[in-house]
């Protein structure tokens, strides 16, 4: 075991997403006893080097008038761009998978559905190969080139006539700091991100902004919040951050602990699918002082000690995603029911 611990701290040290000095052995160990990465090369795939391989991140272009399986956009290809439809005076967005995910699954597949609804061009970022489970660690690293390859296609975009202030990227999880991190690799920083439950574990407190989603990384940021400080992150990395029903636990996930979470951390996807179908609004009221656990079925912060003409004073109408203003900004608790259209189940 110390000598597996020993290859993974020289590991870490080659590269800057991760710094070594803040890996114990003892959390090392407990990774590793519970088979949160795999050191087994044919299971996990490991890029230091700067190169941007097709054959490992694949980007698929939908449209309203495209071909029904999208169009792979290639670079050094610009007519894929136009068989796959591509409209440069269209909003634009970039979709991002999680640690384990791809870009075929089922909710992922609803909230791309849910942009086609509204016209956009939508780009699906494929990352599978780089981020299997058990890899999380390899994963973490991975996110760096994954970044650099999208912000690729997104020159690659503004080259051929797409507007920054049409475009937006929107990551759940681990792919929520890749779209932080593709402002790392661009002369101008993007515009809008919106973060679903950006992923928490070895990242947290722990990583350089440089490599990680931070208020810097857009004119615009947005932060959904559906299982805050557990699968996902406390801080308040956007402008503008909801905590959706608390923020924390959702009300309609149940079960052992680590399928709550994961129910919690998955269902940021769906209800921002379901919000952008249908240009839904929420009921909510500032939560300055971040997310809450609320019990039973409650999803605002309503308390006995809360007096109820000020609590009702403070009720707004919010949305959500694209829907909400630019320049909206703090912290909000809403009121989001359960998205009963979207497929994503805990199985």
């Amino acid at each position: 075991m110390a000598s597996l611990i020993t290859v993974l701290l020289s590991l870490l040290s080659l590269n800057p997403l991760l710094d070594a000095s803040e890996y114990h052995i003892e959390a090392l160990q407990f990774f590793l006893r519970n088979g949160n990465f795999d050191l087994n090369p044919f299971n996990c795939h490991l890029w230091l080097w700067e190169t941007c391989p097709k054959r490992y991140i694949g980007f698929q272009l939908f449209t309203s008038n495209g071909p029904r399986r999208g169009v792979a956009l290639n670079v050094k290809t610009p007519t894929t761009l136009y068989k796959g439809g591509f409209e440069k005076h269209r909003e634009t967005v970039f979709i991002v998978h999680g640690f384990n995910g791809t870009a075929i699954d089922i909710h992922l597949q609803f909230l791309k559905d849910a942009y086609l609804s509204r016209d956009f061009n939508v780009i699906t970022v494929d990352w599978r190969p780089l981020t299997r489970y058990p890899c999380y660690l390899h994963s973490l690293i991975n996110t760096r080139l994954t970044a650099q390859c999208t912000a690729q296609i997104y020159a690659f975009l503004t080259h051929y006539g797409a507007i920054r202030e049409k475009i937006t990227c929107v990551g759940h999880s681990l792919g929520a700091h890749i779209c932080g991190m593709i402002s790392n690799h661009l002369t101008k920083k993007q515009y809008r991100i919106i973060g679903l439950d950006p992923a928490r574990p070895l990242i947290e407190r722990k990583k350089s902004n440089t490599f990680r989603l931070s208020r810097d990384d857009a004119s615009v940021i947005q932060v959904l919040h559906t299982n805050a400080g557990y699968l996902g992150q406390e801080d308040n990395t956007g402008h503008l951050n909801y905590c959706v029903n608390g923020g924390r636990i959702q009300p309609y996930c149940k079960g052992n602990p680590i399928r709550r979470y994961r129910c919690s951390h998955f269902l940021s996807i769906c209800y921002l699918a379901t919000a952008t179908y249908k240009h839904s609004r929420f009921m909510g009221v500032p939560c300055p002082n971040g997310c809450l656990n609320l019990s039973g079925p409650k999803r605002l912060p309503v308390s006995g000690k809360v007096n109820p003409f000020e609590f009702v004073s403070l009720l707004r109408e919010y949305h959500i995603g694209n829907d909400a203003p630019d320049d909206a900004s703090g912290c909000i608790c809403i009121d989001v029911p359960y998205a009963k259209h979207c497929p994503f189940t805990d199985t």
